[in-house]
């Protein structure tokens, strides 16, 4: 059964920074791209960063410039450094992986900035 954890979500002031974590487990083969959405309240969930197995990068207009989105192989997981946060960063951050066909889903942190 594979399993997304992440972490690092919380509170914070606008123009601060945080760290977010997320660790995949329990899957027998290699894993492609890895991701972050976000899900804001009354919103659709949209992507914030997506990143290759060989490291390319992909980020939404919105958080160019302030985040990046790092992976270790080998120990499965990808990191997203978030600086110059905004109040319309609010929002439920979810870990995305996907694994031969399927995409799988961390169960989301949340991300709260205040102005």
């Amino acid at each position: 059964q594979v399993q997304l954890v992440e972490s690092g979500g919380g509170l914070v002031q606008a123009g601060g920074s945080l760290r977010l974590s997320c660790a995949a487990s329990g899957s027998r083969f290699s894993i492609n791209a890895m991701g972050w959405y976000r899900q804001a309240p009354g919103k659709q969930r949209d992507l914030v960063a997506t990143i290759t197995s060989g490291g390319s990068t992909n980020y939404a207009d919105s958080v160019k410039g302030r985040f990046t989105i790092s992976r270790d192989n080998a120990k499965n997981t990808v990191y997203l450094q978030m600086n110059s946060l905004k109040p319309e960063d609010t929002a439920v951050y979810y870990c995305a992986a996907g694994i031969l066909s399927r995409t799988y889903w961390g169960q989301g942190t949340q991300v709260t900035v205040s102005s």
